[in-house]
């Protein structure tokens, strides 16, 4: 493994919709035993079940060191109590929270809360950028160490050093400032899946992870090299950018012979949902490596079609085997979230401009 491309891999860990944590709990620390990066669960205002984000607090206390990205929503939603939300997720895991922004663009989901009607999907994606924004500027509305209790005093410490955000969207203000101190990871890693096309603008500007979703490595490079384009012209450091491939895995059969000189074809296929991978974990071992290899990904998000047989069988199975091949790490190398995706933790956009309270 390059000590300069580090491999990345990440599970989804949602299915048939669970009202009890158990289950979330275990298949989080199946992904944790194989010192994936993070696990995301998957949510939307349509999808039965409890909130995710929800869930993940209740999984952070039972985990120790894997990243935790729950699907949260912007629209229909005040970007204060998803900057909330959020940092409070990164306080009670410990500095290992994500959030996967998504959009709501259904006439049916809309009709759920009442407020105003279904937008297009590119309105609804400037929106969820200027949510992602807004969240920073009140993440950083209170310096490291302010609003802290003191134990000895009972009072706060740094009340002086609250900034308001002061952001004016384009369909909402947000004043500020935050009523959380500023999160262990001062942002919690912000993750984007542009598979729709619809969001690639708002991944290259916000984005810490991207999720790529297409049966071909040729195609997740364009796609990489698009955004990377993109994130310089917002004056961002394209280095910063991890790009996984996101594919659906079905690991029920078994391993299948190459054909003659296509030993290292991916064997993946294009479905309604997103590209689908089917075979056995050996194989798919390969075909990490083989995309890893050639330069057009950081590593791969990965979603079981069957949560607990493919999972297990990609921990024990495909993770296992790319650890003996030293393909990827036997353990986690930081605490939180940003040092696993070897991501500095920003200092406050306030510290930055040399501003004061």
């Amino acid at each position: 493994m390059s000590a300069l491309r580090p491999l990345h891999l990440a599970a989804e860990i949602g299915g048939p919709p669970e009202y009890e944590a158990a289950p979330y709990v275990e298949l989080a620390r199946l992904a944790e035993h194989g010192a994936l990066d993070f696990v995301t669960l998957r949510d939307s205002f349509a999808r039965p079940g409890p909130d995710a984000l929800a869930v993940l607090a209740r999984v952070a206390p039972a985990t120790e060191r894997i990243g935790l990205v729950p699907t949260v929503t912007t629209t229909h939603t005040e970007p204060f109590h998803v900057s909330t939300a959020v940092a409070t997720l990164d306080w009670v895991s410990r500095g290992r929270a994500g959030w996967l922004v998504d959009v709501s663009d259904t006439p049916a989901q809309a009709r759920l809360f009442g407020r105003r009607p279904a937008a297009p999907a590119a309105d609804l994606w400037q929106e969820a950028g200027e949510v992602a924004d807004a969240a920073a500027r009140l993440w950083d509305g209170r310096e490291d160490g302010a609003g802290i209790r003191s134990t000895a005093t009972g009072r706060l410490v740094g009340r002086d050093r609250p900034h308001h955000a002061g952001f004016e969207g384009t369909g909402f203000p947000v004043r500020g400032p935050a009523v959380v101190p500023r999160p262990p990871q001062g942002h919690p890693v912000t993750v984007v899946d542009v598979t729709g096309g619809h969001s690639v603008r708002t991944a290259a500007r916000y984005a810490d992870v991207v999720l790529v979703g297409a049966a071909a490595p040729e195609r997740i490079g364009a796609v990489r090299e698009e955004l990377r384009a993109r994130a310089a012209g917002h004056g961002r450091d394209p280095d910063t950018l991890r790009v996984l491939a996101a594919l659906t895995i079905d690991l029920s059969g078994g391993e299948r012979p190459a054909e003659p000189g296509l030993e290292s074809a991916p064997r993946t296929t294009a479905g309604a949902g997103g590209p689908h991978y089917r075979g056995g974990p050996v194989d798919l071992a390969e075909l990490i490596t083989a995309w890893h290899r050639t330069g057009a990904v950081d590593g791969f998000h990965l979603t079981p079609a069957e949560p607990w047989r493919d999972l297990e069988r990609l921990v024990n199975g495909t993770v296992a085997l790319l650890q003996h091949r030293s393909r990827f790490r036997t353990f986690h190398p930081g605490g939180t979230l940003r040092e696993h995706l070897g991501l500095a933790r920003p200092a406050t956009q306030y510290t930055l401009a040399g501003g004061t309270a």
